[in-house]
């Protein structure tokens, strides 16, 4: 057996009861996480621990867009009772990275008032550097966002949402937030194909290497994620000291596949989580459901059935499967409020506004949707070929 399997053979899943918002009821259920994990309070004593939620952009927290900051306070007392040196929140949310955007979103996302509740520092640096990557097959380094270079260790605290390109927004996916801003698409362009794509984001996982993941799944978000879907209750938090095992269990949860979640299936390959959900160990205290078998998937995802073709044929039929099959972002004009976002998100430069609406040219489209993720006003949808 490997280091990576026997990691993921002992390291468990934690999933427990959470029925709202409420401090006493998050309280109880970060606590018991912490008591099922066993967390070693010398994990943070002493140390400056990074808090890293996920903040796609400016939306309030009953939009189920952002991690709620009643998670991410209670996340907080928690680490504060093992005594670290310093607690910061931090994350390079979508678009800009500058202490004006920072603020607004901050503000927002109701995270300036978890700082103020529990003494944490809200991160305005927004310096980065290159950081070595760890294990990696596609990468050699990242430009990281400062307060994570600086962290002893990282906490990562994400949103459970489905994500019209991986198709999760899991634990792993939350660390794409450590890269800064706008060099965000340049890592889309790079890497354009959803498999490349996914095994970049499993190279930033290892070398940010978060000691704990939290996922907030009291209101999830299900369909078009990660910004244009519809919340959905899950009444409960998940979490693991094992990002990869965690994320093989959301994708059982929310009833996909390893195959539509390429981040999962990339983990897999790697040896870093099971093939099969049955081989995870999870503690499930309250009996929750295991899945969720109604949960509402991407339009996005789409099934790759180019295995049933002769073999010569399968590059042609992945290719018209991408440029010609798959849904492609479109602009709902009489939503559209000219702001740029979607142009100032997008990886190839496809995007111009002219007389104050957004049009895409699709002959550069490369299908990674940050324009449907980034658009403030939801004016932008997945559809198909009509």
């Amino acid at each position: 057996m490997s280091t990576s399997q026997k990691e993921y053979k002992d390291t468990p899943i934690v999933m427990v009861k959470a029925q709202d918002y409420q401090p006493q009821t998050i309280d109880r259920a970060v606590e018991r996480l912490w008591k099922e994990l066993c967390i070693d309070p010398s994990l943070f004593c002493g140390k400056k621990v990074l808090v890293k939620p996920n903040l796609l952009m400016r939306r309030r927290p009953e939009e189920a867009t952002t991690t709620h900051p009643q998670v991410v306070r209670a996340v907080i007392e928690q680490i504060k009772r093992a005594h670290p040196a310093q607690i910061v929140i931090a994350d390079s949310p979508g678009g800009l990275y500058n202490p004006t955007q920072l603020r607004a979103i901050y503000t927002t996302c109701g995270m300036q008032q978890a700082a103020d509740q529990t003494g944490a520092v809200l991160n305005f640096d927004t310096g980065s550097g290159a950081v070595a990557v760890q294990q990696g097959k596609l990468c050699s380094e990242f430009n990281l966002i400062d307060p994570v270079r600086q962290a002893d260790v990282v906490v990562s605290v994400g949103k459970l949402k489905t994500h019209c390109m991986t198709g999760l927004s899991g634990g792993v996916k939350n660390l794409f937030g450590c890269i800064p801003g706008l060099q965000k698409p340049q890592l889309h362009y790079r890497f354009q194909s959803k498999n490349d794509f996914a095994g970049m984001l499993v190279d930033l996982c290892q070398t940010v290497a978060p000691v704990l993941t939290v996922m907030d799944a009291v209101e999830s978000m299900e369909g078009n994620g990660p910004s244009g879907g519809t919340m959905r209750r899950t009444n409960c938090l998940i979490a693991s000291q094992n990002p990869y095992c965690l994320d093989r269990f959301l994708c059982a949860l929310i009833a996909m596949t390893p195959q539509q979640v390429p981040t999962v299936q990339s983990c897999i390959e790697r040896g870093l989580c099971p093939q099969n959900d049955a081989d995870l160990l999870i503690l499930n205290p309250d009996a929750l459901p295991c899945q969720i078998a109604d949960f509402q998937h991407p339009r996005s995802t789409t099934i790759d059935f180019s295995g049933n073709v002769p073999r010569f044929l399968q590059p042609a039929v992945r290719f018209g499967a991408k440029h010609l099959l798959a849904p492609k972002p479109r602009i709902e004009l009489d939503k559209c409020i000219g702001c740029g976002k979607c142009a100032e998100s997008c990886p190839p430069h496809t995007i111009q506004i002219q007389n104050h609406k957004a049009h895409i040219n699709y002959k550069q489209c490369i299908r990674c949707y940050c324009c449907h993720e980034m658009c403030p006003v939801r004016a932008i949808h997945i559809r198909g070929r009509k």
